[in-house]
């Protein structure tokens, strides 16, 4: 089947035919390296993590760009703040987003290209921008001429005079337009600053991807991808530039990910329901985080609520326990050998619910990387499971290996896909519940310690005391279950 992808600059899906069959080439716009990441980068992070595990899966060769913005105001806001160089500053952040992306199980990409790295390629690409009549200089600085570049606007599908009207642009006598932009700033005491035919300045903001994508992916490649605030103005003038000055399509699709909201309100300090990633890895597992983001199509607005996370967290505890279940029912090697089902009876029925899912996770990462039908598709894979395994009789046929062993299968790969199951049940669920503990302020040494005066007191047939300890703990949530070897605890 054919992938399918939302376009945002036709507005509606395409047959996704990459320029080279067999390769894909993507960019996106990264972090300006500041401050500690936020949810809403992780949302934008997890969401082209998974489009690139989907296509490298599907078989493509991906080559997977996102940069860093490493001179900016805010960082030299920072840097002054601290007495130190934007250099330093950046550098401290970018280390601090590496750090959150590998906790999350975000796969680097594989070119992280940093704006102070092609300061040469911005004054080429100017200085062609001003031989086409697109810019101009005034005092120092260079602006792009918006009116003079006729497509201005055909990826928001805003028109100027739209813009002109609802804009909301800084008085400044330097340029000839208020929308016109800066590729090239003067420099200003105290500020960083790079020797250019216009005097010593730095690059404009939207400059830095135009040439980063070009030196990297070429003047035209597949896919540009970004958060939907980035549409504009940042992303329509990438193509007022690029194509301005090579007179060729910046990029064949554009795919932007939804805002996240805190509570249907939008995310923001001022608001203080602001959220870095690790605040959020603090009190969740990465994958609980992921289940979040991906239970919603990419294009949809996340709405964070403590239900909804408290939700995802159920939800991979259940994906976690079935598939612990198969591989101890693997594991315990109850069939001699392993067969395909006969044409009929429970295993046959079981083996074609499988392939279902198969075939419509597929189905559904092929529509413009569908991951809420994705995770449904899990989801119903659990309950088949859980339904298939609760006959003890049926799972000491040869067939029952077969199907345990498709099954486990289709969640290796969809996790994979979706970035689940990196780690062993075992390892997860005492992550979960360390993180439970500490969320709710209980003790872990004081739990295991009530457990072991309950166990004594049970050994000693105090079941009153055994008992009143059991209550005072689910008094705290802590739920107990007893087994004939031991006695195991979890946060309910």
């Amino acid at each position: 089947m054919t992938i399918k992808l939302y376009n945002t600059i036709t507005r509606r899906k395409e047959n996704f035919t990459p320029i080279i069959a067999g390769k894909v080439s993507l960019y996106v716009c990264g972090i300006t390296a500041y401050d500690l990441c936020h949810i809403g980068h992780a949302r934008s992070a997890l969401v082209f993590d998974v489009i690139t595990r989907y296509l490298r899966y599907s078989g493509h060769q991906v080559t997977y760009v996102k940069n860093f913005t490493d001179v900016d105001d805010k960082i030299i806001d920072k840097a002054k703040a601290e007495g130190t160089d934007i250099f330093t500053i950046a550098e401290r952040y970018i280390g601090e987003h590496d750090k959150d992306m590998d906790a999350l199980g975000v796969v680097r990409p594989d070119f992280t290209p940093r704006a102070t790295e092609h300061i040469p390629g911005m004054i080429t690409l100017i200085n062609q921008l001003i031989a086409n009549d697109l810019a101009y200089v005034m005092g120092g600085d260079v602006y792009f001429a918006v009116e003079k570049f006729r497509n201005y606007g055909k990826l928001s599908g805003r028109s100027l005079e739209d813009m002109l009207a609802g804009a909301r642009v800084d008085v400044n006598e330097k340029k000839i337009n208020p929308l016109d932009f800066a590729l090239w700033k003067a420099s200003k005491e105290g500020e960083p600053w790079w020797e250019s035919p216009w005097g010593k300045g730095r690059p404009g903001w939207h400059l830095e991807c135009s040439v980063m994508s070009q030196r990297l992916l070429g003047d035209t490649f597949d896919i540009h991808g970004g958060g939907e605030d980035l549409i504009f103005p940042h992303h329509e003038n990438e193509i007022a530039q690029s194509e301005g000055a090579t007179g060729k399509e910046l990029a064949n699709y554009w795919l932007h990910n939804g805002f996240v909201r805190i509570d249907s309100e939008k995310m923001s300090k001022s608001l203080g329901n602001f959220f870095t990633i690790r605040e959020m890895l603090g009190a969740y597992h990465p994958e609980v985080l992921r289940l979040f983001m991906l239970q919603s199509h990419y294009r949809s607005p996340v709405d964070y609520t403590d239900t909804s996370l408290a939700e995802a967290r159920q939800g991979m505890n259940r994906l976690y326990a079935v598939r612990k279940m198969i591989q101890d029912i693997l594991a315990a090697g109850q069939t001699a050998d392993s067969r395909p089902p006969e044409t009929t009876g429970k295993h046959r029925d079981t083996m074609v619910k499988v392939k279902a899912q198969q075939e419509k996770f597929t189905a559904a990462m092929d529509d413009d990387f569908n991951t809420a039908r994705a995770v449904g598709c899990l989801f119903e894979m659990t309950r088949i499971m859980n339904a298939y395994a609760g006959d003890k009789a049926s799972l000491a046929a040869p067939e029952a290996s077969f199907v345990l062993q498709e099954a486990e299968r289709f969640f290796r790969e969809v996790g994979g896909v979706l970035g689940f199951f990196s780690e062993d049940a075992e390892s997860y669920f005492f992550q979960d519940k360390t993180r439970e503990v500490r969320k709710r302020g209980l003790d872990v040494e004081e739990i295991e310690r009530l457990i072991g005066e309950r166990n004594a007191a049970r050994f000693a047939k105090d079941w009153g005391k055994a008992d009143e300890i059991r209550k005072a703990l689910a008094a705290k949530n802590v739920i107990l279950k007893d087994s004939p070897t031991a006695t195991v605890w979890e946060i309910g």
